[in-house]
């Protein structure tokens, strides 16, 4: 294997694309960069670099080859440079200098190995056989946070691996968790502490001028500046008290239990294994301290420093990773058993709650340490997050803060918390536009909306007192549902509203259009756990989903009136209202309802659309503005009544609705390339079926799609995420199911023209637009129109015009204009 870089003409040595990072190679790693780009005589203009560790160095240069043979087309081809190890046939795992992982699913240790890898990496995909990670600092951080350490991550992931992990990748994981885990925020007596087992990690904090801010102690800090000022006039006095761990903080003891989960992550055991003993794990070593003898494999010291709670969160900001941070990432623990002042609450599971083994797992992350740890959960949708939510919260036995998405989620979440734990109804309280009310005990739990928070306009009386009263009020725990939504510019300012000890993700997805997914390392906290779907398939706790994607033939005249350049904006409309896409709908509807007797919902993201295709077809519709008890109505004629089997829903439906007995989705109308609503959609029927047959499809999943149309472009990306947890899609010719069309609507041709004319007259109502979709493309017209008659703008028909304020006003118009004296005085004596 040769890794050649062509440099540009005229020079012997690549340039680079960009801009020396911040940390730059001293003059000796210099040097012996240099010493491995040699001139290759016979490769003309090219240099080979022979030292496979120097790969991840090359992201910087300019065209990278790697020639394994002639016809080579893999960009990095490492098969004949990482040999493989003598016992490679009992170990997983594939690691490769450029930090990717991959994983073989059929191995015997593989639920071993995918529980340590989904600790420190991100997954990338994971289908049947194989799986493929990546290490991230993220990924890094998310694993020290659980008390990983760099020494057991490298050790680890070398038994695994089948060939041997390099030296630029050790370097990485070294690099990135050096000062991860080193920091802990830790609210202890209703006080802010930052909190290290290292004395120096604090002391080069309280140097900052931000940090310095923060400190309470002020003598204390004016005591750690004059020791650090004496330092660098050359007296060294200071060494000794380094290793003792530094008087001048407050220590205590450690609590007991930290390392737990990292010790059962790093437990692997191979067969014929050589370099180890069979039966000692690696979490058994060092724990690898940086050498402040602070910490002996035991319990050990650590060191606290208190902090103003205004400045709290510029602290946070201050210690990130990146441009501007100080790189000590703050680690968020709440130690709710010392938690003295804040009144406790006598919540308890029920003996019928039996959380399951990837819940058990989950919450094991959090509460490893004996303290409850900020962070993020994901599991699939149907797969429990409400009882992992309700189980954390009894864990902790302190007030609750529960944020939803909409009113039909707080209902739903309201009835979680009563279900399985032995809370009454008085100490369960919900906060919607509709129920306002909060609870008169010392401690309970309050469910609510994000909206309800951050709505910025005016509030009636009993909302402002009920709000005044949450944000007085010090919560222990914060669930907040779907929490991918958070870093949206809306929603992302709740973190700020109310006041709490422990804030607790939960969401299926993951993922976002936008890049601001990352933003929940700081706003939340890292990922503790996240689960395999595929594995939950086969283990039976989710329905087995058949997916498939119906393409559906446009119609002669809807694809002429398509390819014009003056319908551009109803080009979705007339892709979505394609008539063999809607005979094709209403052949599953019939199939399904008729000879399966399945329960069938039906998503559109386009408003008009919904309306046309439920009217037409007589079926139920929810769509945004569809009042609250109507909502409720329908969906529980939906679940228990068998008069009732198909129901029309829009963007409203993708998130927090439960609907287990749902178990046919049939997409007509999405979100343009979403990936995220194509997961949240299929999740709506993966709640496991009773008529369920091993290795038979129980769930069905229909996307129509119109053929040759900008509709096939974003049907495949929204897959992606579908195909990267192991889901296939098979594609099903629309023409194929329609054999006979008599008794379906528009099969007639004069049907369809009619239905052609109408939407080019006033189909012109887009997409819903629901709080949080920032991140995403929406195709809304700032106008409506409507077909109407001189007569109705006459009022003939009961309306009437109302008069807005117009905030453009006319040149012409006075503002000083004399007014009635009755009048005049009157914005005055209102203020």
């Amino acid at each position: 294997l040769k890794l050649t870089i062509k440099p540009p003409k005229g020079d012997s040595k690549p340039q680079r694309k960009r801009k020396r990072p911040r940390d730059a190679l001293n003059e000796d790693e210099e040097v012996e960069r240099e010493r491995r780009w040699k001139k290759d005589a016979t490769a003309g203009d090219k240099v080979v670099v022979e030292d496979i560790d120097a790969l991840v160095e090359l992201d910087e240069y300019d065209d990278v080859d790697l020639h394994a043979s002639s016809s080579s087309s893999s960009s990095r081809d490492f098969s004949k440079t990482l040999s493989l190890k003598r016992d490679h046939h009992n170990r997983p795992v594939w690691v490769t200098p450029d930090r990717k992982i991959f994983l073989e699913s059929f191995s015997p240790l593989y639920r071993q190995a995918y529980d340590f890898l989904i600790a420190i990496a991100e997954p990338v995909s994971r289908p049947q056989c194989i799986h493929e990670y990546h290490l991230t600092s993220h990924s890094l951080y998310a694993a020290v946070s659980i008390g990983l350490t760099s020494d057991t991550i490298c050790k680890v992931l070398d038994r695994l691996s089948k060939v041997k992990v390099s030296k630029s990748l050790r370097d990485f994981v070294t690099r990135t968790t050096e000062n991860c885990g080193k920091l802990k925020l830790v609210i202890q007596d209703n006080k802010f502490f930052l909190e290290s087992p290292h004395a120096s990690v604090l002391r080069t904090l309280l140097l900052d001028d931000v940090v310095a801010r923060a400190v309470k102690d002020k003598a204390l800090l004016h005591k750690v500046k004059k020791k650090h000022k004496e330092k660098k006039k050359g007296k060294e006095g200071e060494r000794e008290e380094d290793v003792g761990g530094g008087g001048e903080f407050i220590v205590r003891e450690e609590i007991e239990g930290s390392g737990k989960v990292a010790k059962e992550l790093t437990t692997i055991n191979l067969v014929e294994e050589d370099e180890t003993p069979s039966g000692r794990g690696q979490g058994d070593d060092d724990d690898g301290g940086d050498g402040d003898g602070t910490r002996s494999g035991g319990l050990g010291l650590t060191h606290a420093v208190e902090i103003l709670p205004s400045m709290v969160e510029h602290v946070k900001q201050r210690c990130l990773p990146g441009k501007g941070g100080l790189n000590y990432p703050i680690l968020e623990e709440y130690d709710f058993q010392n938690d003295k002042k804040n009144p406790d609450l006598h919540i308890d599971l029920k003996p019928t709650a039996n959380l399951r083994s990837y819940q058990q797992k989950s919450l094991s992350k959090m509460f490893s340490n004996g303290r409850a740890r900020s962070g993020v959960i994901v599991l699939p949708c149907g797969a429990g997050k409400s009882l992992t939510g309700v189980a954390a919260a009894s864990r902790v036995k302190k007030s609750v803060l529960c944020l939803c998405l909409n009113s039909v989620s707080v209902d739903q979440w309201k009835h979680q918390f009563l279900l399985w734990t032995n809370l009454q109804e008085h100490q369960v309280c919900t906060f919607t536009a509709e129920k306002k009310k909060m609870f008169a005990s010392e401690a309970g739990v309050l469910v609510t909306t994000y909206s309800m928070l951050t709505h910025e306009g005016r509030r009636s009386e009993e909302a402002s007192n009920i709000l005044r009263e949450m944000q007085s009020k010090e919560w222990g725990i914060m669930l907040l549902d779907e929490v991918h939504v958070v870093p949206a510019e809306t929603f992302r300012k709740v973190i700020a509203i109310v006041k709490c000890h422990c804030k607790l993700g939960l969401t299926a997805t993951l993922v976002r259009e936008d890049s601001l997914i990352d933003h929940l390392n700081f706003l939340i906290g890292p990922k503790l756990y996240e689960a395999n779907w595929l594995d939950l398939v086969n283990q039976g706790y989710l329905a087995n989903v058949q997916c498939a994607e119906v393409w559906c033939e446009m119609t002669k005249e809807f694809f002429a009136e398509y390819m014009k350049k003056e319908n551009r904006r109803r080009r979705e409309l007339l892709y979505v209202m394609n008539p063999n896409k809607f005979m094709t709908c209403q052949f599953l509807i019939e199939y399904h309802e008729q000879h399966r007797k399945d329960k069938v919902i039906v998503f559109s993201d386009n408003i008009w659309a919904l309306r046309e295709y439920a009217l037409k077809l007589r079926r139920p519709f929810i769509y945004g503005a569809t009042a609250h008890q109507e909502r409720t109505r329908i969906l529980h004629h939906f679940k228990h009544s068998s008069t009732v089997n198909c129901i029309f829903l829009s963007r409203v439906g993708d998130n927090s609705i439960d609907i287990p007995e749902a178990n046919v989705i049939i997409q007509i109308a999405s979100h343009a390339g979403a990936r995220r609503q194509e997961a949240q959609r299929l999740g709506r029927i993966l709640r496991p079926k009773q008529r369920s047959v091993k290795g038979e499809f129980n769930a069905f999943f229909y996307s129509l799609v119109s053929k040759d149309t900008q509709e096939m472009y974003y049907s495949t990306k929204r897959q992606q995420f579908l195909i990267d947890q192991g889901y296939a899609f098979k594609v099903v010719l629309g023409s194929a199911l329609l054999t006979n069309t008599a008794e379906l609507q528009y099969s007639k041709r004069e049907d369809q023209l009619s239905l052609l004319s109408k939407i080019l007259t006033q189909g012109e109502e887009g997409d819903e637009v629901l709080p949080g979709d920032g991140e995403e493309r929406t195709n809304v017209s700032s106008t409506r129109r409507n077909a109407t008659t001189l007569q109705d703008l006459s009022g003939a028909k009961g309306l009437v015009y109302s008069q807005f304020k117009n905030n453009n006003k006319s040149k012409n118009s006075n503002p000083y204009r004399e007014r009635n004296f009755l009048f005049k005085f009157r914005k005055k004596f209102q203020k």
